[in-house]
């Protein structure tokens, strides 16, 4: 069953970029593609604008900046950005979701419990912007029960108020006070390992390799860097591992199982230098990574996760896909640093001659 309303969808695409953001149309494009994704739902564009406006927290925040002038180049009116943030996201978070807004969130909340088969499903709330904000804006992990789902969501939505993103609309000269933002609700998995991986080789920018970045537990900690992780470099034609690292890790983050929180944790000592993938789960990720690439026409970035509850290769989830930015940027400045050079010339017959 897909349930579709104005507000939320559980089915969407790369054509529903500017409607649902960024992470949510990229994984229903992966679902699309038969990739493994976690169940999941995305609140749109419209549903931040209608939640703003129908709960008076717009014309409040409208109010407050009224009065509000910063300079966000100098220490003090940064002071004030951070004292700004705070007032507005306690004015957004203060508010209750709009009654018809959460009766759509239940449907699809009881619809994933039932998908999976668990009484109040732990999802993680994550901002899904049309534009990309790498860092900018907050996510929740572990989030049960539709009171705290909604007020996640709430959550998502005030994070667009942050300190950070304040500065950043004023120094590029854009409204303060609106930044349209979609949420994607998904499942968490349980993840005995996660981490990232890139279809090329990010050192060098090699396009005939994929390097696998993995650590113990929620990816949390190998996005963040706060891990030595496990570093694998697979060759993407043979598919043979021609490179492998496995470091000490040295702590995890995994869900409490007595208050259902994200927690941080040391990793047995018997385990802190044992390799976090079997060579057949690497394998599966990397020949699935290939796959993403394909499809999307572009180097890719991608987050992943291996459930500690299910048989390979269903234990395997992807739970972020996106272009790979840094070498794809480099290449594109080398084409028009040549053609500066070299005007309108034929390159080939440049190559030939030199």
């Amino acid at each position: 069953m897909t349930f579709q309303c104005p507000w939320i969808y559980e089915a969407c695409g790369r054509e529903d970029n500017d409607m649902v953001g960024k992470k949510s149309a990229n994984l229903g494009e992966l679902k699309k593609a038969g990739v493994r994704v976690p169940p999941m739902f995305a609140f749109s564009v419209s549903a931040y604008e209608k939640f703003l406006t129908e709960t008076g927290a717009l014309e409040e925040i409208r109010k407050y900046l009224s009065g509000f002038k910063a300079d966000p180049g100098d220490a003090r009116g940064l002071e004030k950005y951070e004292r700004a943030g705070c007032e507005i996201r306690s004015i957004v978070e203060s508010k209750a979701m709009p009654a018809d807004l959460e009766v759509q969130l239940a449907k699809h909340y009881e619809h994933m419990c039932t998908q999976a088969g668990i009484v109040d499903v732990p999802v993680a709330t994550r901002s899904a912007g049309p534009a990309s904000h790498p860092g900018q804006y907050e996510t929740y992990l572990h989030i049960s029960g539709l009171q705290e789902v909604a007020a996640h969501v709430i959550k998502v939505w005030s994070s667009t108020f942050n300190a950070r993103s304040l500065i950043a609309r004023a120094r590029h000269g854009l409204p303060l006070d609106f930044d349209p933002i979609g949420v994607c609700v998904l499942k968490m998995v349980n993840a005995r390992a996660a981490g990232v991986m890139f279809t090329l080789n990010p050192v060098n920018g090699d396009r005939s390799k994929i390097s696998v970045g993995a650590s113990w537990g929620l990816g949390e900690a190998v996005v963040s860097g706060e891990v030595t992780n496990d570093e694998f470099i697979i060759d993407k034609v043979t598919f043979e591992i021609i490179e492998r690292i496995v470091s000490d890790k040295t702590f995890e983050y995994q869900r409490d199982k007595a208050t259902g929180r994200l927690t941080r944790r040391d990793v047995p000592d018997e385990k802190r230098m044992e390799p976090c993938l079997s060579d057949q789960e690497l394998l599966e990720l990397a020949r699935e990574a290939k796959r993403i690439e394909k499809y999307f026409g572009v180097p890719q970035d991608i987050e992943w996760a291996v459930d500690e509850d299910s048989p390979f290769p269903q234990n395997i989830y992807f739970v972020q896909a996106r272009p790979e930015t840094i070498w794809s940027k480099a290449k594109a400045k080398e084409s028009v640093d040549t053609k500066s050079i070299f005007g309108d010339l034929d390159l080939a017959r440049i190559v030939k001659v030199y």
